[in-house]
């Protein structure tokens, strides 16, 4: 696993070992930052369900002004704080060792906001749905953010489009998919 593109290109990244964590492969981590590519410089980048940071490490080697990483596990902490200090991010970085919910919440008291969301919940646990209600409850949205699940091929995507999101493009791959978010608040 390493940096795609930007300021860490190549600069190879850990990941905890065992099943808890499903890294991004390099193939899709670039196809999806393909697709992100004009929404990315100078944004405010989410990553919810962090594994190894290797998602928000991406956004800031291309040009994100900050990232924020939210992941529980302890080893996979300990993954995103070596990855972020190998790769010289650690400035642009802030890493919430909490649940995806408690963060939402925390940052949204903070009066955080974010241009890009991406979140990796467990596949098949039906978090997609709390986190997506979570934060439609919360202040860290704005008209224009850009949300990204990355979840099952088994997954419905037409179940995202409800009260404040709407679906606008799914990019399916062999294992998994992207569904592509747009908030507007109505």
């Amino acid at each position: 696993m390493r940096v795609i593109a930007g300021k860490a290109r190549r600069m190879t990244l850990i990941a905890p070992e065992g099943r808890d964590v499903r890294p991004t492969t390099d193939r899709i981590k670039e196809t999806l930052f393909n697709i992100l590519q004009q929404d990315i410089f100078d944004s405010s980048f989410l990553d919810l369900f962090s594994g190894s940071g290797g998602i928000g490490i991406e956004a800031l080697s291309r040009g994100a002004k900050e990232a924020v990483f939210v992941e529980k596990n302890k080893e996979a902490l300990r993954c995103i704080n070596h990855n972020l200090s190998h790769t010289r991010l650690s400035d642009d970085a802030e890493v919430l060792p909490m649940d995806a919910l408690s963060a939402i919440r925390n940052l949204s008291k903070r009066g955080k906001s974010f241009d890009i969301i991406f979140m990796d919940p467990p596949y098949e646990q039906d978090m997609e749905m709390a986190v997506l209600e979570e934060l439609d409850a919360s202040g860290i949205l704005h008209e224009d953010t850009i949300i990204v699940i990355e979840t099952s091929l088994r997954t419905d995507e037409t179940e995202f489009n409800f009260g404040n999101f709407e679906v606008t493009r799914v990019k399916e791959y062999k294992t998994n998919q992207h569904v592509f978010l747009n908030y507007n608040k109505r």
